[in-house]
C-alpha cells in the first residue's frame, strides 16, 4: 500500500483560527501577568524593606533590570518549555507541566546570569516574584482552558479528525472522542475502515460518522475533509513502514498523527517509552491501588473531610431543620453499601424521600429513567419538596463526609454500589471494588444520572487504574461546577 504521493502539490492546513487566538491570548496574558507580578513584587519588597525612599530610586540596578525583563524572560521560558505548543492547547495537563518546567528554566537562567555578570538581585524580590509567576500563570491558563472547554461543549474549537482502523476499534474510538469533546478537543468528521470480514460490504457509516473507504484512502480522505488530525486505531494495514510513510505524507500537510496503541483505559502518566533493540515499546506502570500514595490519599481525604464538616456545620443544621419540618421521619437516611474489597458499610445521606420509599419501589420499577441496572426517575413521586432541592445540588450527600472521616469512603472514587448491584457484577465490574467508593468521581462530573451503565462503569474503571492526587483535585474542582449546574441530578 502506497501512502506517499510523489511529485504533486499537497494542501497545508496550518493552525486553526481558534488555535491562533488561544495562543495569542495566552502569550498576552502571561506577558501582562508577568508584568503585574514583577512590578508588584518590587513594590511589596519596597514596602517591607525600602523605608521612605522612592521605589525606583531605592532599587539596585540589577533589580531594575530584572523588573523590566522578567515578563519577557518568563514568556520566552514558557515558549521554550512548550506551553504554547498547538498540540497541547486545551487538552491534558501538559500546559500546566510546561509552566512548572518554565520556572525551572527561568531559575537556571537567572542563576547563570547573576553569577556570570556578578549582579546583585534582591533575594526578597526573587522570593516574592518567582512563586507568584507560577501561581498567576497557572490561574490564567486555567481560566483560558475553562473558556475553551465551554466553547467545545457548544461544538466549537474542535479539530476535525479522520479516524482510521478496523471497524470495531474505530467505533469505540469515535464513541470515546465524542463522549467528552472538551477533553479530547476533537470532532470526528470521517473514517477509513477495514472490515473484519472481507466478504462483508463496506459500511457507509460508523457510529454516525461517514466512511470514506479503507485505510488506503486515508490521504484522499484527509484532503477531501480538510482534517487537521488523523487518529489511527490498531490495524494491520497501517503498521510499521506503512504507518511511517503515512506520517511523512501528513507532515507535508501540517496534519497531526495520533496513534492509539490498542491499550484501553490507561492514562498517559502510566505510559513510558521503553526501547528494546531499536523497537519502540510502551511500558505500562501498575495502578496505584495501594502503597504510600494510596495511604497519603486516605490521610488527605480525612483531613479535608474534617475541615469541611467544621466549615459546613451551620449548613448541616439548617438542612436538618428543613427536612424535619417538611416531612415526618428522621433527617438522616442510612443505607448499606458495598465498599473497598467488598466490605459492607452504612452510608449516610440526608433523607430526600418519604419514609416508606423502599416499600413503594416495586410499583415504580417499570417507570425507571435510569441507566439500565440503576433505578432512577426524573420525577420520582417519593421525593419530598426539600429533597428535590437537596438532590438537585447534591446537598443530600453531605453526611457522607462522616463516612470519609471514618475511612469507609473517599472524597473521590467510584460510585458506592448497593449489595444487589454487586451480586450482578461481571468480572470487569468487580474491579470497581478495588478502591474506596467516593462522594464524587468521574461519573459525577461527566453526566451523573444521565450516563448509561456502560459509560459509568468505564469511567469508574478508568479512575481505579489511573487515579492520582492531581486527578482527584481536578475532579473536585469540576464537581463544584457540575453541582452548581444541577444537570443530571434526580
Amino acid at each position: 500500500m502506497d501512502l506517499v504521493e510523489s511529485g504533486h502539490a499537497v494542501v497545508k492546513h496550518g493552525l486553526a483560527g481558534w488555535q491562533r487566538r488561544y495562543r495569542t491570548t495566552a502569550v498576552v496574558a502571561d506577558l501582562l501577568g508577568g508584568a503585574v507580578v514583577s512590578f508588584g513584587a518590587a513594590a511589596l519588597r519596597h514596602a517591607m524593606f525600602g523605608g521612605q525612599t522612592e521605589l525606583w530610586l531605592a532599587s539596585a540596578a540589577s533589580t531594575k533590570i530584572a523588573v523590566l525583563l522578567m515578563p519577557i524572560a518568563w514568556v520566552l521560558c514558557l515558549a521554550r518549555a512548550g506551553a504554547y505548543a498547538p498540540r497541547y492547547l486545551g487538552t491534558g495537563n501538559e500546559e500546566y507541566r510546561a509552566i512548572m518546567r518554565a520556572m525551572v528554566v527561568l531559575l537556571a537562567m537567572a542563576a547563570v546570569l547573576l553569577y556570570a555578570l556578578k549582579l546583585d538581585l534582591s533575594r526578597a524580590y526573587a522570593l516574592i516574584a518567582l512563586p507568584s509567576l507560577v501561581i498567576v500563570s497557572l490561574v490564567l491558563r486555567w481560566l483560558l482552558r475553562d473558556n475553551l472547554a465551554r466553547a467545545r461543549q457548544r461544538g466549537k474549537a474542535l479539530q476535525p479528525t479522520l479516524v482510521v482502523g478496523r471497524v470495531d476499534t474505530v467505533g469505540s474510538m469515535i464513541h470515546q472522542i465524542h463522549f467528552d469533546p472538551a477533553g479530547s478537543g476533537l470532532r470526528v468528521v470521517g473514517a477509513c475502515v477495514s472490515e473484519v470480514d472481507p466478504d462483508r460490504p463496506l459500511q457507509r457509516t460508523v457510529d454516525g460518522v461517514p466512511v470514506l473507504g479503507g485505510p488506503e484512502e486515508t490521504l484522499r480522505a484527509v484532503d477531501e475533509l480538510g482534517a487537521a488530525v488523523v487518529a489511527v486505531a490498531s490495524t494491520p494495514e497501517l503498521a510499521g513502514d506503512s504507518l511511517r510513510r503515512l506520517g511523512w505524507s501528513l507532515e507535508y500537510r501540517d496534519v497531526d498523527l495520533l496513534v492509539a496503541p490498542g491499550i484501553v483505559g490507561v492514562a498517559g502518566p502510566r505510559l513510558s517509552l521503553r526501547p528494546a533493540n531499536g523497537l519502540p515499546m510502551l511500558h505500562v506502570e501498575r495502578p496505584l491501588t495501594g502503597g504510600i500514595s494510596y495511604r497519603l490519599k486516605a490521610i488527605v481525604d480525612r483531613l479535608l473531610a474534617l475541615l469541611a464538616v467544621a466549615v459546613l456545620a451551620p449548613v448541616f443544621a439548617v438542612i436538618w431543620v428543613l427536612i424535619r419540618v417538611d416531612s415526618r421521619g428522621p433527617a438522616l437516611y442510612r443505607q448499606e453499601r458495598i465498599g473497598s474489597e467488598g466490605r459492607p458499610f452504612t452510608m449516610l445521606k440526608f433523607r430526600s424521600m418519604v419514609v416508606d420509599a423502599e416499600s413503594r419501589l416495586p410499583e415504580l420499577v417499570d417507570r425507571s429513567d435510569g441507566n439500565g441496572r440503576l433505578f432512577k426517575m426524573r420525577e420520582d413521586p417519593r421525593v419530598t419538596r426539600v429533597g428535590r432541592v437537596l438532590r438537585k445540588f447534591s446537598l443530600d450527600e453531605l453526611p457522607q463526609l462522616f463516612n470519609v472521616v471514618a475511612g469507609q469512603m473517599s472524597l473521590v472514587g467510584p460510585r458506592p454500589p448497593l449489595g444487589r448491584e454487586v451480586d450482578e457484577y461481571e468480572f470487569d465490574a468487580v474491579r470497581r471494588l478495588r478502591v474506596l467508593p467516593g462522594m464524587t468521581g468521574l461519573w459525577q462530573v461527566s453526566g451523573r444520572s444521565d450516563l448509561s451503565w456502560e459509560d459509568s462503569l468505564r469511567l469508574d474503571l478508568w479512575y481505579v487504574d489511573n487515579w492520582s492526587l492531581t486527578l482527584d483535585l481536578q475532579i473536585i474542582s469540576r464537581t463544584f461546577r457540575a453541582v452548581f449546574k444541577g444537570s443530571g441530578a434526580y
